[in-house]
């Protein structure tokens, strides 16, 4: 038995769903679908889900916009006349998209969360009603008759264990079961959206409580490559990764999977597998638990910008019990999450992603650290980058770090910052983000 995941570039028209449609009828495994917002038809085209949170944000200041609503419509009407399918989808559609509009109005983040999961809650009613038409038996599954129970975070939920035992009876269902991602309810009944890119957190899940043989993620790559093909051209492609490889990589800039994706499958040692929608009959990617058998110790290299890093300094600072968790304390009340934080004697640095600090709150921060830890220095620098190298086998390897920073140094690149993850899985390093593509592909030479 199968989970499989659609990303929004594989349902996109009607022409991918009809793809998806010949991908689920090649397999009776898969059992269980989960699908994405309708993404991009084309390069200049917008995704569905950016089209709603537009939306609410005009209808939040009670100047609706009138023609974006039109497009969001629009996206869905072209689809269900384009496949036949009976309008009474677009009508319920629609409805719940004026549902989620007038919510807004009285409690705008709930009303945000429902808003943005008519996309996913779209795609999956009109798969459901075509592969029907289509002679396969399916029927379209809310998160809430599902047992997707979460926590009442809106836009950033996490599953409750609670939704496993109730998952595991969708064994017992007949036919297709389809089920729209990125959104579940809480236990009161309240509808919650993940993360932004939460379908792949969805499909893990489902296939965590179904407790299938293998959980299928399909998406518009044929597989991961070891670095991101729009920096270095026709990168090494990775057959086999780890799960903590995969996790690393994601979070550091991967844009195949959500970052958060993988734990519930990890948990239960279930098999996921990325394939292309565009190409089904290709190998893709499996990420396993065990390390696989490869060639070098580096699995691959990820990158990301947008990130800042906050550097305090106070002599005799390591003999001061508590600092750390003072300086901490001061960003958790501020309400800034940080990334990482690697310290010297007298020193330390946090690393925080550059959203969480404007620049409007960056002033209060700095004078609530000066007055209340009395450090010597406080300083912030915005527009870093961070380049993450990862391998299972880096732990056992001499050298990875030598050979890191000679590349940094052929590109003529800075290192500002160096952080070895405890797990010894992954080596970080920050510089400024205009090197970034440089010193990516310096470090593709060295180690590939």
């Amino acid at each position: 038995m199968k989970v499989v995941k659609f990303g929004g570039s594989s349902v996109a028209d009607a022409d991918q769903l009809r793809k998806v449609t010949e991908i689920i009828k090649a397999d009776p495994e898969r059992k269980a679908i989960v699908v994405s917002a309708p993404g991009k038809r084309h390069s200049k085209d917008t995704k569905t889900t950016d089209l709603l949170i537009a939306l609410g944000e005009s209808v939040q200041i009670n100047v609706k916009n009138e023609a974006v609503y039109d497009q969001v419509i629009e996206r869905f009407a072209s689809i269900i006349t384009d496949l036949e399918l009976d309008y009474s989808i677009l009508n319920t559609i629609q409805e719940r998209i004026d549902e989620a509009c007038a919510l807004i109005k009285t409690d705008l983040k709930r009303g945000m969360d429902s808003l943005k999961s008519c996309g996913e809650d779209g795609t999956a009613l009109m798969l459901s009603a075509y592969l029907n038409k289509r002679e396969l038996e399916s029927s379209y599954v809310n998160p809430k008759d599902a047992g997707i129970f979460v926590s009442d975070q809106p836009g950033g939920a996490l599953v409750l264990d609670e939704s496993f035992d109730q998952l595991f009876k969708l064994r017992e269902r007949e036919g297709i079961l389809v089920i729209p991602g990125f959104f579940g309810y809480t236990l009161e009944g309240d509808l919650v959206t993940f993360s932004r890119g939460g379908s792949d957190i969805t499909g893990s899940i489902v296939a965590a409580g179904m407790k299938v043989d293998l959980y299928e993620n399909f998406t518009d790559v044929d597989s991961v490559y070891c670095v991101n093909p729009m920096i270095v051209d026709q990168p090494k492609e990775l057959k086999t990764l780890t799960y903590r490889e995969m996790r690393e990589l994601s979070y550091a800039g991967f844009s195949v999977f959500h970052d958060e994706a993988l734990i519930p499958a990890f948990k239960e040692k279930i098999p996921v597998c990325i394939k292309n929608t565009n190409n089904p009959g290709g190998d893709g990617t499996m990420i396993v638990a065990e390390l696989p058998e490869r060639e070098g110790h580096v699995a691959g290299i990820a990158s990301d910008s947008g990130f800042l890093n906050l550097y305090v300094s106070k002599y005799l600072m390591n003999r001061e019990v508590g600092f750390g968790r003072k300086l901490l304390q001061i960003l958790e009340e501020e309400g800034i999450s940080f990334e990482h934080a690697p310290s010297g004697i007298d020193d330390m640095s946090v690393i925080i992603r550059d959203h969480q600090l404007s620049k409007e709150k960056e002033e209060c921060v700095k004078e609530r650290i000066k007055k209340e830890l009395n450090v010597d220095t406080i300083s912030i620098e915005r527009d870093m980058g961070m380049i993450m190298i990862v391998g299972e086998g880096m732990n056992e390897a001499i050298g990875i770090a030598g050979k890191a920073t000679t590349a940094f140094r052929d590109a003529e690149v800075n290192i500002d910052m160096i952080n070895q993850g405890s797990s010894e899985v992954s080596m970080m390093f920050g510089i400024k983000a205009k090197d970034l593509n440089r010193a990516v592909q310096s470090l593709y030479r060295a180690f590939f």
